[in-house]
């Protein structure tokens, strides 16, 4: 009787041990799809962020080609029109960045005069108008006017 029921029991485990273990083979395979299919999304973000970038660095190429070419339509259109159109025309980018030049050292000294007012140290003042962003700027206008020039000048053409 004993071991009828010790038969019994042993070949009730031996019949469900194939099951629990194709269960527990189904749970890493869907664990491992699972984390194949995020790999796979993962990868489809990225490459769809690439294209993006690619499609924006393309965009800006040909954009920058179009003012190229406006640029030239417009120079050619200017010297074959009256020389004091031409002269208006030359005088626009300078103006425009004195103009603001102008603008941007204005209020700089207004904001360095109120402070020197309110009771600010001079040495204080100075040293907390001229910020990193400043220096930004001044190189950026520099470099638009003399860089920028040096090279157009020894570009092909």
């Amino acid at each position: 009787m004993l071991e009828s029921l010790f038969g019994s029991l042993l070949g009730g485990l031996f019949r469900i041990a194939p099951e629990i273990l194709n269960w527990l083979d189904k749970k890493d395979s869907r664990a491992h799809e699972l984390k194949m299919f995020t790999l796979q999304t993962d990868l489809e973000k990225v490459k769809g962020t690439f294209h993006m970038e690619e499609k924006y660095a393309e965009f800006s190429s040909e954009q920058l080609k179009a003012i190229g070419e406006a640029f030239k339509d417009q120079t050619e259109a200017v010297s074959k029109s009256y020389p004091w159109v031409a002269a208006v025309s030359a005088l626009v980018r300078p103006g425009i960045t004195w103009l603001l030049f102008g603008l941007y050292c204005a209020v700089k000294l207004a904001v360095m005069s109120v402070a020197l007012q309110s009771g600010g140290a001079w040495q204080e003042v100075v040293q907390k108008s001229w910020t990193v962003e400043d220096w930004a700027m001044l190189n950026m206008i520099l470099t638009f006017w003399f860089v920028g020039r040096a090279i157009e000048k020894y570009q092909v053409k």
